[in-house]
């Protein structure tokens, strides 16, 4: 089972609090902080809101299996706190354009997924990221509209929250901060940033952690490894990087300051590959991951070349070879309007 065929099956169960839910998407980083994972995929492909506590933590178990393949050697100096700055490149000169156009009136970001899985059937979604840091979502604009109508939002959460604030800091200030602060927007279990001493804490720390999850749910503990170096440990860092941006866009991509900090960010992988298309008459951007910041996956995201809009994410599993598309639709919108059914 990969993770997608997971998430799907923990698709209609009863919603955790927000404690429980920021513990399990701490502990599910933690171990993705190896190389044979796939796509660490953004939380809009799955409603986690609807996710029980235990299936939460069953998630967590199951992803932290992959903590025992890692390797590496001796402990390395701290990785270097930042990239390169990104160069004029076409992304840079979006996010410039993205950013001096501003955000659209509303007070929320309006994001509409259609999924297409294995069986080639649509499954349509629908999230509001409110500028005040609650989230509602929908399968339809009616029970979307309802949510909003009742209240009925999760709460803001620490890690939404430093995502947000990770790619705002892109927009206006330094790249090379808030490179570091999107990386480490979960946890910094690689030690970005770090001195020697305290890297090797931080993994300590996060093994521990990992460890603990699995005796909690009755699970054999694994071994722990040492920290992983070099190339190794500079995919992580930027699979960490692509995996937490993404998630800033697909959440709240009708915010043009998110927007174009997101765009930096992308702009700081190295051997990002930045090509052209057309999608339905329009404009557009393909971002292309390296596979091997993936684990041997690919990931393309296609992006409207005038506004950075998302467009279209393909991803194919490192593990299965199986293949999701999802298209996005993204706008701001008015909690009012949406609760009074105007969407």
């Amino acid at each position: 089972m990969d993770e997608m065929d997971l998430m799907k099956k923990l698709r209609d169960v009863p919603s955790p609090g927000p404690e429980a839910y920021d513990s399990a998407r701490a502990a599910l980083r933690t171990a993705m902080a190896e190389p044979a994972a796939t796509v660490v995929r953004p939380k809009r492909w799955f409603s986690w809101p609807k996710a029980s506590v235990a299936a939460v933590g069953a998630a967590a178990v199951a992803a932290a299996v992959v903590m025992v393949s890692t390797s590496g050697g001796s402990v390395p100096a701290a990785p270097p706190a930042a990239a390169p700055q990104a160069v004029e490149g076409p992304l840079v000169k979006l996010a410039s354009a993205v950013h001096a156009a501003g955000t659209q009136p509303g007070d929320a970001s309006l994001i509409i997924n259609t999924k297409f899985g294995l069986n080639g059937k649509p499954d349509l979604y629908y999230t509001i990221y409110a500028d005040d840091g609650r989230q509602f979502t929908g399968d339809s604009t009616k029970t979307l509209a309802e949510a909003v109508a009742k209240g009925d939002a999760q709460p803001p959460t620490p890690y939404d929250g430093k995502v947000m604030a990770a790619a705002r800091l892109a927009a206006t200030g330094d790249v090379d901060q808030a490179r570091i602060a999107m990386i480490t927007a979960a946890n910094n279990a690689l030690g970005v940033g770090l001195s020697p001493a305290e890297a090797e804490k931080a993994w300590a720390d996060a093994q521990a952690e990992t460890a603990e999850m699995f005796r909690k749910y009755g699970k054999p503990v694994p071994a722990p490894k040492p920290r992983p170096t070099g190339k190794e440990l500079e995919n992580l860092i930027n699979n960490h990087l692509w995996s937490n941006t993404q998630h800033a866009l697909f959440a709240n991509a009708a915010d043009a300051e998110v927007r174009a900090g997101v765009l930096k960010l992308y702009a700081t992988i190295p051997d990002m590959t930045v090509g052209k298309t057309t999608v339905d008459g329009q404009a557009a951007l393909t971002i292309t991951v390296p596979p091997a910041v993936l684990g041997g996956g690919a990931d393309v995201l296609t992006i409207n070349a005038g506004n950075g809009l998302p467009i279209r994410e393909e991803i194919t599993s490192a593990d299965s070879g199986k293949r999701y598309v999802v298209n996005y639709k993204a706008s701001r919108v008015t909690l009012a309007d949406v609760a009074a059914g105007k969407i």
